[in-house]
Order: C-alpha cells, then structure tokens, then sequence
C-alpha cells in the first residue's frame, strides 16, 4: 500500500477566517479526507510541527509527498528541504501543488526561479488533457472545469517538462502548463496547478483524481538501483 504524507504550511488557516471556513481541517486535512477513498496509507505533516513532521523516520515511511505551501516558503529550514531533496533523488515521489511552486524544494530541484504571472479575478480555470493516454489522467474527460481559481499565467520559469499532461486556459485569456512531469535521480516528480487557498478546489473531485493518479504513478517501483564509484571489472582484463 501505498504511503503518502500530506504537507501543508498550515498558515492560512490560521490567520484568515475565512480560509478556515473553507478549510476547517486545513488544506492538508481536505486533501486527506479527499484521497482517503484511494485506499492509500495517509498522514499529513505541517510547517510548525518539530523538523516541519518531515523526521527522517517520516521520510524513511513516505512514498510520496504531496507539498503545498504559498506564505511562509521562507520558514522552512534548508536541512529539511535538503532531506526531502535527497530522498527524491533515492526514489520517493514528490507532488508540489498551486503555489508550492515557490517552494524551495521544487526551486531546488527545477534549477529556475520557477516565476509566472499571477492575478486574483475568480475566473473559470479550465485544464486541458494534452496527453490522454497518461496515467494521471486516467478516469478524466477531455477536461478539468473549476469555476472560480487564481489565474496562473505563461511564462512559467521551469525546465521543459519531460510530460506536459495538462494545459490550463483562463476566462482573463491566459495559459497555463498545469500538469507537468519530471524525474530528478530515482524520484518522480509531479507539478498540479489549482489549489488556491481562498477557492475549495481540494474538496473537487477530479482534481482529487488526478492528485491520487498522481500518487500511484510517482510511486517508487521495485528494480535495481544505480552504483556508482570506482568499479572491480566483472571480466578478466
């Protein structure tokens, strides 16, 4: 079964009221709850727990992370995002939702400044499926509707992604790639735009959907990992 710990900067819900209307049990709570029906081993970790609930047993017992974060990407200490950082490179899968693409970790791993443009309006956001036979996409139609979502626009400071499974369009007239793939080492790593904290985009259930497909398909798999280093010749030479 697959493990998979939720993160959540956890701040919003704090500060704002009606952020907390929208999210009583905290974004990473929606999510859980929302991801509970895929029959994955689920725990959630925020930014004020001890080490940000990302100890090295909890790293060592996740499968995939899932990161979420917008205000306080500052916070986070760098000897976790350089934890995280290495155990995508061994393998663990790592989901980084909405603004999380500000984060360091996802900063880090890009090698970008991972910038874009940005606007408020509550405009339909509508995500295109580029790649229709993906696996994340698996259970979705042609495309993703959410009526009211924060505009993210192009251009998106990102290395090409190695997949583009989902291309956003905006009311304003915007694009937006959403859905992007990359693997850094052994790990997957999967890029998933909507998520803003003032919308209840975590409690829709295809954006559900393509977060769980998500998970499977970041999942480690099972197969010999690469040595490296000075090597004994396996003939005689």
């Amino acid at each position: 079964m697959t493990r998979v710990t939720i993160w959540n900067e956890g701040r919003h819900e704090q500060k704002n009221q009606t952020i907390a209307e929208i999210y009583p049990q905290g974004i990473h709570g929606a999510i859980a709850a929302g991801l509970e029906p895929y029959g994955f081993t689920l725990r959630t970790a925020t930014l004020d727990e001890p080490e940000h609930g990302l100890s090295d047993a909890v790293l060592a017992e996740t499968d995939v992370l899932t990161w979420w974060g917008h205000m306080a990407h500052g916070d986070v200490h760098d000897s976790v995002v350089e934890k995280v950082q290495q155990r995508v490179l061994e393998g663990m899968g790592l989901i980084v939702l909405h603004s999380g693409h500000f984060s360091k970790i996802f900063k880090r791993l890009m090698g970008t400044s991972c910038d874009l443009k940005w606007r408020e309006a509550n405009e339909k956001e509508r995500l295109w499926v580029v790649e229709p036979g993906h696996p994340i996409v698996e259970g979705i139609g042609e495309y993703i509707e959410i009526e009211r979502e924060e505009m993210y626009g192009e251009h998106f400071d990102i290395p090409a992604p190695e997949e583009l499974v989902l291309v956003s369009w905006f009311k304003g007239g915007e694009i937006f790639r959403s859905g992007c793939c990359y693997r850094r080492g052994n790990g997957k790593i999967f890029y998933f735009r909507p998520g803003h904290e003032t919308y209840p985009t975590y409690y829709n259930a295809e954006v559900l959907r393509v977060i769980a497909n998500a998970v499977r398909w970041a999942a480690p798999t099972a197969g010999p990992h690469p040595v490296r280093g000075n090597a004994k010749p396996l003939e005689a030479l």
